[in-house]
């Protein structure tokens, strides 16, 4: 796989130490068990995977490019690159400015852009709409286009179900801005309308069966559908693709109930499904698969707490933690700043993105065992940081620094 140049702020020998050992201990990526390191009265446990992946390497890499090789112009993002504050106030910091926030609120008007203006797609993708708005304003839309290549995996697949006569049905948080730009691709090419997790398949599947007056779709699922979608007939032959940060297991879920429902609706057989419902496993992202089933693999090690990594609007990240809650207390962060001291914290909470500060988090009992990892979009360097502040609340740095030096020879 190829090898990005990502700065080396982002990096952190320790994590890449880490991974590059268990890499090669696994190549076939067989052990999903965590990589324990020992400090004493602290036990950390380190997913098998996590942290950055292909896409947000990618995007980094031709991001921090597009600023070098554009001194003196000005250069726009249409919204976050990423999903994580410290990549982003990097960029802004080196003078690049966001068009639009993550929901795609305005921030900067689109008339104000010019020619020589350079504007970067962010690693979520666009939209149709955006990108034929840039060309026509001049501004190569594709020259500085950090789209994840999985991304654009799904909307191919999504195109080449389309051109047998399929409808797309999308599996994504409906304001997220990949889920925006899959549905602009996918409803270019077919019928489109968004599901944002199995309670509305449910409900969606009951207009396929017929036990729900038509009509009354285009109420329930306004805004989610795409231009002239006639329920009566474009939900008779479908195919399911998702936003690739959500839970795989959940897309899979929810292909699976609408395939047994056009089974039994439809009287399919075996030979006879591919008719009605379209294949479409090959979307589910890689490293979203890997993560999550790294956090179920680290699941069964016993442990205290759990803590996640990553930006409060990260979806990845969010499901991440869900995964965890089911089992132990999680605490959500974004760096090491949230552990205020040994005893309190700032947690977020995925659902609401509240933020609250909680007390006596830390286990009583020694050793304390914390399972960790982080989102597609946390830095190495941010983990780092926060095993480094751990150590320092168990006196265990210098631990921690024997733990480095052991790996790197």
């Amino acid at each position: 796989m190829k090898q990005f140049n990502v700065p080396n702020i982002y990096r952190s020998p320790l994590i890449s130490a880490i991974k590059q050992s268990r890499k090669a201990a696994d190549k076939l990526k067989k052990d999903f068990s965590p990589t324990l390191l020992d400090l004493g009265n602290l036990q950390v446990y380190l997913a098998r995977h996590f942290g950055f992946c292909y896409g947000v390497e990618n995007a980094i890499e031709i991001a921090f490019n597009t600023i070098a090789e554009n001194p003196g112009k000005r250069i726009f993002l249409l919204s976050e690159m990423i999903h994580n504050p410290q990549v982003n106030a990097d960029l802004a910091e080196r003078g690049v400015q966001f068009l639009q926030d993550t929901y795609g609120k305005q921030l900067i008007s689109f008339d104000s852009l010019t020619k020589d203006d350079v504007v970067i797609i962010p690693a979520f993708g666009t939209t149709l709409e955006i990108e034929s708005l840039l060309q026509q304003k001049g501004i190569p839309a594709e020259k500085y286009n950090t789209t994840c290549p999985f991304v654009e995996k799904v909307w191919n697949r999504s195109e080449q179900i389309a051109e047998k006569g399929y409808s797309i049905v999308v599996h994504g948080k409906p304001k997220h801005e990949e889920t925006r730009a899959t549905f602009s691709h996918a409803s270019s090419h077919t019928p489109t309308v968004v599901v944002n997790d199995m309670a509305e398949t449910v409900e969606l599947a009951k207009y396929i069966t017929g036990e729900k007056p038509a009509e009354d779709f285009y109420t329930e699922f306004k805004g989610r559908y795409s231009e002239g979608f006639d329920i009566r007939e474009h939900l008779q032959k479908i195919g399911v693709v998702n936003q690739t940060t959500q839970l795989a297991s959940d897309t899979q879920a929810i292909s699976d109930y609408l395939k047994s429902v056009f089974i039994r609706h439809y009287q399919l057989t075996a030979d006879t499904i591919a008719d009605r419902f379209a294949d479409t496993r090959d979307t589910l992202c890689y490293a979203t698969n890997d993560n999550q089933t790294a956090v179920t693999g680290m699941l069964n090690t016993p442990a205290d707490i759990a803590i996640v990594i990553g930006g409060h609007n990260s979806s990845n990240s969010s499901h991440l933690v869900e995964l965890c809650e089911n089992e132990l207390t999680t605490f959500f962060i974004d760096s090491a700043d949230r552990l205020l001291s040994p005893e309190t914290i700032e947690n977020r909470n995925w659902r609401s993105k509240e933020l609250s500060v909680i007390h006596q988090y830390l286990p009583q009992k020694q050793p304390a065992r914390i399972l960790i990892t982080s989102g597609a979009s946390c830095p190495d360097a941010v983990v780092e940081k926060v095993i480094r502040k751990l150590a320092g609340f168990y006196d265990a740095e210098q631990m921690l620094d024997t733990i480095i030096e052991s790996y790197l020879n």
